[in-house]
């Protein structure tokens, strides 16, 4: 895609990181930026990264051929109402977020399916804001790509080539497909990470025996536990569905196990922690 002009509203970890990767990548390229702090604007713009020195009216996404929403769910999907207004018939309009059947559906909504193509990088980091920004963490990367089913070939087959100058892999599927996929391997994960650190922050003691030895492998299992409780906030209440149904399945899991060890089913254990060592291993 010829992309000369591109808008960013977020310029956190994600929309950072791609501003950078496209600056480094494509340097005469010309980026304006909104964020909640005007701050990362001061910032970004001190380094360099984008034109603009303060927060902008919206009226300067007007002349932009892509627009990347890299917010909040729910700040992206109120964003659609206010560039649906100002945008050029020909803008492409992109996300960088963890769930996409609600943005979609608001994408039809507005009659903004031939503007729209959902994006994912399936990268970043429980760090945040734009000083944490890395235009590396991109590479190598997948990158989901969610077409509507007003999206022409020719326009996912441009975007798909667009990705890939970010050294990101892309892959294309349907945004239900990513939801469920994503509840598994990212969202459940991280519901079962802040589930553990106040499990044990309610079961210390008065010493904090439990924090101070906290090794390895509780620091690795609830790393994700520092990431930015909005973003998370945003993701539960975008993909319901798909965390219930995969908690579900959790939980009659680790009901399982229980049994096991109750009963003391020595084998049963066994083959249980071999059977998830194997795939994990394979990963």
């Amino acid at each position: 895609m010829n992309f000369q002009t591109i808008g960013f509203i977020g310029l956190g970890l994600i929309g950072g990181s791609i501003a950078k990767k496209i600056k480094s990548s494509h340097p005469a390229v010309k980026i304006y930026a909104d964020a909640r702090r005007k701050e990362t604007i001061e910032e970004a713009f001190r380094n360099g990264l984008i034109e603009n020195s303060a927060p902008p009216a919206l009226s300067v996404f007007h002349d932009c051929d892509c627009i990347f929403l890299c917010a909040p769910v729910q700040k992206n999907i109120s964003c659609l109402r206010e560039l649906k207004e100002i945008i050029r018939k020909d803008c492409m309009i992109t996300d960088v977020g963890s769930t996409k059947t609600q943005i979609h559906e608001e994408v039809e909504a507005l009659g903004l399916g031939k503007n729209f193509i959902g994006g994912h990088p399936m990268t970043g980091s429980e760090k945040t804001g734009i000083q944490n920004a890395d235009a590396e963490i991109l590479k190598d990367a997948c990158y989901i790509i969610t077409p509507c089913s007003e999206t022409s070939e020719a326009d996912v087959e441009d975007f798909r080539k667009f990705v890939q100058s970010l050294g990101s892999v892309p892959l294309v599927m349907d945004c239900k497909t990513h939801d469920y996929a994503t509840a598994a391997i990212s969202h459940l994960p991280h519901m079962i990470a802040y589930t553990l650190v106040n499990l044990v922050q309610n079961a210390d003691n008065t010493q904090q025996t439990m924090k101070t030895i906290a090794a390895g492998g509780f620091k690795d299992l609830t790393r994700v536990a520092s990431s930015s409780p909005e973003i998370w906030q945003n993701i539960c209440m975008s993909n319901q569905a798909s965390i219930l149904s995969l908690l579900d399945d959790y939980t009659r899991l680790l009901t399982m196990l229980r049994g096991y060890i109750e009963s003391g089913n020595a084998e049963a254990l066994l083959e249980f922690f071999q059977k998830a060592k194997d795939y994990r291993d394979s990963m």
